[in-house]
Formats: structure tokens, sequence, C-alpha cells
């Protein structure tokens, strides 16, 4: 039984530290999940969604604190600090997350819950089975409890908890040091928009009650057809299938033209949260690249009222286009993002608080 209750303390461990990392690599990734959790909940509990509605302000900070306290609680399990609390604290966590889960998968609400991140995408029924098992190791955890030595290794927690607060700082400051969307730097969005594997099918017939299987559609004209089951559905769709830019009124297709030659956009998914401290720093920027080959972009989520009255205030000198905010709020995790394409392949990006010189734009064309 010692074994078992050590090896419960280590497999929980180590799942909450990979979890916790995971996720404290990309926070506004999970700021976004939380936000469509409350828009469901708002939903489909109208009698509380003023209590929801309440916390979609501060989605990011509880991001942080979530993928945070995940992260130093499994370093609590591995280090045996603390580790009654921690363990009775990871019984509250892991019931719900359960909850949320479960939630997702019986009503089909969140399809992905965003238990790793972007790294690792889980079905809901998939994460609801993970919750469990880990919620079967907890209590193990707590069942054994008292065979578990209490040590004096609290400068490792301390040192957990700075280095989980310093990487969601710099995540949200500076991108995900690890960018694994399909809007990352070396990604084609062309191909990432076409299927990448041809669909597979099982065909399901009946013939004197005896329920036959065939990998093609068979040619005998007395069997009953049942059912065509997709077997590869998830690994033959698109990577990207929502990718659109446009601007009201006009017919260009920029979504085209938005893979032709060099494109550097400007990315704001809302242009009111535009954090403008660097704004001068990417206008002389888009001036200094007028007599290139790249084109500098304005693309917005927003409506063409808030893009005007942000322009009224912050003149520039580029065309401005726009986006669905959803599509935007993926490719770009601050706000702005510069995002430069080259052919449709991405060559560049950074955030607005670590705007590029002309040269290293032009460098990363080469």
């Amino acid at each position: 039984m010692k074994f078992i209750a050590h090896f419960s303390r280590i497999f929980v461990g180590v799942v909450f530290i990979f979890s916790g990392l995971i996720k404290l690599n990309d926070p506004v990734g999970t700021e976004i999940k939380l936000e469509e959790y409350f828009d469901v909940f708002a939903t489909d509990f109208p009698f509380m969604a003023g209590f929801w509605h309440f916390w979609v302000p501060y989605a990011l900070y509880v991001a942080v604190f979530m993928c945070a306290l995940e992260l130093v609680l499994g370093v609590c399990l591995l280090v045996q600090y603390k580790l009654k609390t921690a363990s009775w604290i990871l019984l509250a966590t892991v019931i719900f997350f359960g909850f949320l889960t479960f939630y997702s998968a019986y009503y089909n609400k969140v399809t992905d819950c965003g238990c790793f991140g972007e790294t690792i995408k889980l079905k809901p029924w998939t994460s609801f089975t993970k919750d469990m098992v880990l919620l079967f190791f907890i209590l193990i955890i707590l069942w054994q409890r008292n065979i578990f030595a209490e040590k004096s290794t609290g400068m490792f927690v301390g040192m957990a908890t700075i280095f989980s607060i310093g990487l969601a700082v710099y995540a949200i400051r500076f991108l995900p040091p690890n960018d694994g969307l399909p809007y990352a730097i070396g990604q084609n969005i062309p191909k990432n928009m076409k299927p990448s594997a041809v669909m597979k099918f099982k065909y399901i017939y009946e013939k004197n009650g005896e329920k036959l299987e065939f990998d093609q559609m068979p040619t005998d004209t007395t069997l009953k057809f049942k059912e065509m089951i997709a077997l590869n559905q998830d690994e033959a769709k698109a990577k990207i299938t929502d990718y659109s830019i446009f601007r009201d009124g006009d017919t260009t297709n920029y979504t085209a033209e938005s893979f032709a030659g060099v494109k550097l956009m400007v990315v704001s998914p809302i242009i009111k949260k535009f954090n403008d401290a660097n704004f001068q720093e990417i206008n002389d920027l888009s001036k200094s690249l007028a007599n290139t080959d790249v084109s500098v972009w304005l693309v917005s989520g927003s409506a063409d009222k808030d893009v005007l009255d942000f322009y009224t205030k912050h003149p520039m000198a580029i065309p401005a286009v726009s986006a669905d905010v959803k599509v935007l709020k993926t490719i770009a995790r601050a706000n702005p993002v510069l995002w430069l394409l080259k052919d449709g392949t991405v060559v560049g990006k950074w955030s607005g608080n670590d705007v590029p010189s002309k040269e290293e734009v032009l460098e990363k064309l080469k």
C-alpha cells in the first residue's frame, strides 16, 4: 500500500506540473477558454448571469492563478511540502475540473476544455475520464496521507511559485515561448486551410439481418445501407477553417491578397484594448517600410466605428481590414501583435511590447 500511495503522489504531481506548465506557456489561451465557460454558464443559468459576467474582465487573472496553482500543487506533492493541505486543495480542484469537463461532454458545450492548452487537444469525455483517474489517485493520497513525512522543502515551492508567475507574465507580454498554434512562425496558412489527409470511411450495410462492414461502397444492390462512419475525421480536417480577411463594401479578396507577397499585419482582436504604449514605434516601423516590398495592414475584429475612432486618436497611413475576432485571438495572444507573412508562410511574429526594427523585419524575409 505504501508503494501505491507514493506512486499516486508522484503520478498526480507530474500530471499537475505538466498541465500547469503547458497552460502557463499560454495563459491568454486559458483566459479565452474561461470566457467561453463564463458565457455558456451565463446562458444556461440565466439567474446567475450577472455572477458569470462579473468574472469576464478578470478572466486573465483567474487563468494565471489557476495555472500557477496547478504547477505549485504538483511541486508540493513531489517534494512533500504541506502535503495534506495540498491534497485537499487538489481534491477540490479536480472535482471542479471534473464538473466542467462532464458538463462540456454531456451537453456538448465547450468542445475542448483546454486541460493541456493548445499542445494536446482532448475531447470532453476524454478530459472527464482523465479527471476521474486523477480523482482516484488523489483519494488514495488522502486515504494514506499519514504515511507521508512532511519535509522542509518550502524553498522549492517558493521557487516554483516565482517561476510560474514569471513565465505567465513573460507569455502575456512577449507571446508564448512555445507557439503550438497553426498561425505560428514556420506555418503556411494556405496549406493549413486544406485537409491534411484524405477522409476515410467505413460503410455499414445489412443483408438478411446480418450486419456487414466495407471499406468502400459495395456495388451489390441487394444490400441495405445503414450508416457511413468517418474513420479519420480529426486527422483529416484542416487545421484552419475560419481564416478570412475582408473589408465591408469592398469586393477585393483580401484573404487571397494576404498570401501574396509580403504582409506585415498589425493584429488587434479588439481595437479598444489596443495597448498603445508602443504605438509610436509601430507607426514609425510602418513608415520605414513604405518603400519596401512589405505591405502593412491593420487587422481588427472590431466594428468600423471603433476602428475609425482609433485612427482619429492614432493616425496611421496603413489600410484597415477586418477578420473574425476569435481568429485574431488565436493568431495574436497579445494586443497588438505584429504578424509577418511571406507568400502565406509566417516568418515573423512579435508582441506590441517587442516591436522589431525595419532591419529585423527585412532580415526575416531572406
